[in-house]
């Protein structure tokens, strides 16, 4: 006889699913920090620009690749509603173009605010071919990184982990506290010089050193983690990741080519407003994620008839 499911019971499932993510990000971290040397000594000297923690960086992306298709099929995940594209085309471009639009004039003022306050000043030495590589980047940046990461963690994870519990809220908030964390991984680099057959462990060691000081990064912490909320939401407005990936694109859009275009004095009299991690997140753009925050609550109902309007 089947016994109906109770709250707690799916909500359990749902943390389990969460468990596999997390087990394989590990698996990668340590696979990757194992193979580091072995793949530096093989395709630095075909490239010589790229360094041993950046070839540490792709190699994990790689593996991770690799576990999480692993965990898909263990879930029984499968199709576009696993990856979170389940959208008609028309619709998804629609929704990404009004994230997209959203991202960056949210974030323009965060960054108007820091060249303002003076703790990111223009470069002197700003002139168009400056702000014209500052744009590509960050128009790159952005579309690859909201793209990716809003896939990986809004779609697969948060997919597949709010299937299981019985409110979603619960997997909005564990999949922003696990995006924000890993922002703080890779942020060592090891000069040519000084890599040595053990070089993929100091790098782990490194990345995982922030955490011993939370105090630290609790600024930049919560900045992402409220970046991670708010996506979240966003996700669980449209049933997809095309709007979340919209607005993730243009947050990052700005936030590269504003730091492409401007200074980071260490002498500022708001220098504690950005935080020492990324030189951008911080209590300021904290600040204007928690206004969003309640602008978007405020808005809810109006910005999701207009999302989900053909």
């Amino acid at each position: 006889m089947n016994l109906p499911r109770t709250a707690s019971s799916v909500t359990v499932t749902g943390m389990r699913a969460l468990l596999w993510f997390i087990a394989a990000i590990t698996v990668s971290l340590l696979v990757a920090t194992a193979l580091a040397y072995p793949a530096y000594q093989l395709i630095h000297p075909l490239h010589a620009a790229w360094r041993f923690d950046k070839i540490a960086s792709r190699l994990f992306d790689l593996v991770l690749l690799g576990c999480i298709i692993w965990v898909l099929r263990h879930l029984g995940l499968r199709g576009a509603a696993a990856w979170g594209w389940k959208v008609a085309a028309p619709t998804g471009r629609r929704q990404f173009a009004i994230g997209l639009g959203l991202g960056l004039c949210t974030m323009l003022p965060v960054s108007i605010a820091m060249i303002y306050l003076g703790v990111r000043p223009l470069d002197p030495g700003l002139d168009a071919l400056m702000l014209r590589s500052a744009l590509v980047a960050g128009i790159g940046s952005g579309l690859v990184v909201g793209l990716v990461e809003e896939t990986l963690f809004r779609g697969l994870i948060q997919g597949a982990v709010t299937a299981h519990v019985g409110t979603h809220r619960v997997g909005i908030l564990a999949v922003a506290a696990l995006f924000a964390a890993l922002h703080f991984l890779g942020n060592v680099q090891i000069p040519d010089a000084a890599v040595t057959p053990s070089s993929g462990w100091e790098l782990l060691t490194g990345t995982l050193a922030a955490f011993a000081h939370p105090l630290t990064i609790i600024d930049a912490f919560l900045a992402l983690f409220g970046v991670g909320l708010l996506t979240g939401i966003a996700r669980e407005w449209t049933g997809n990741v095309a709007f979340p990936a919209g607005l993730h694109a243009g947050w990052v859009c700005v936030m590269r080519t504003t730091i492409g275009v401007t200074q980071l004095p260490q002498t500022a009299a708001h220098a504690g407003l950005l935080s020492s991690h990324d030189g951008y997140t911080g209590w300021l753009v904290a600040s204007f994620v928690c206004v969003f925050m309640v602008l978007g609550g405020a808005l809810q109902r109006p910005l999701r008839a207009f999302l989900r309007a053909p």
